[in-house]
């Protein structure tokens, strides 16, 4: 029933059974290409209790949590685990995270740097994010982005959001955000 097999029909006792067919040949085995490997994960990661000193150089994601010493150049992404103290330069192509501390200059499409994250050195990056309690000593430099091309006294800037703290209801000191809008002003004049 599940096997997927058919019964086998009983033949009449009078008939000759038909002969196999001979099997055809197959053609001979050739390479199969393995699909484009997506980048998912990490493919090489640096333990935190292990040190290395040295080079890496990476076609795809590295994790380091341990002690690094030596340049780091990465196809993919890096991340810098808290742990991890890297004495170095770090290039990706895509992203860098820092969550650890980084001793040498970083240079990525995305520099991401968390809370814990520290760097002694120059950043060269197409975007920037910093988490609150972030540490950086060095220069940063923005690369592609449009206000370059704009200049200082370019097109107008962005407006900004506005927003207006309000005292709380019981007034305990505590300040919310509030949402507003800019409104012309309205103020009657005197002469009414």
């Amino acid at each position: 029933m599940f096997g997927g097999r058919k019964p086998s029909t009983p033949q009449p006792s009078g008939m000759p059974t038909p002969p196999n067919p001979p099997p055809t040949p197959t053609p001979p085995s050739t390479a199969v290409t393995p699909p484009a490997r997506q980048a998912v994960g990490f493919e090489t990661v640096l333990g935190a209790n292990t040190a290395f000193k040295g080079e890496i150089k990476s076609r795809a994601n590295v994790r380091i949590d341990g002690q690094f010493e030596g340049d780091v150049q990465v196809d993919g992404s890096l991340l810098v685990g808290e742990t991890a103290r890297v004495h170095g330069n770090v290039q990706a192509k895509s992203e860098v995270r820092v969550a650890g501390a980084v001793r040498g200059d970083v240079s990525a499409y995305k520099v991401h740097l968390s809370r814990t994250g520290r760097i002694w050195g120059d950043i060269t990056t197409n975007f920037l994010v910093t988490e609150e309690g972030a540490f950086i000593e060095g220069k940063i430099n923005m690369i592609n982005h449009p206000a370059l091309a704009q200049g200082f006294n370019g097109t107008a800037l962005p407006s900004p959001e506005a927003s207006v703290s309000a005292p709380d209801s019981d007034g305990g000191g505590r300040n919310e955000a509030v949402e507003a809008e800019l409104m012309e002003d309205e103020r009657p004049s005197r002469e009414d």
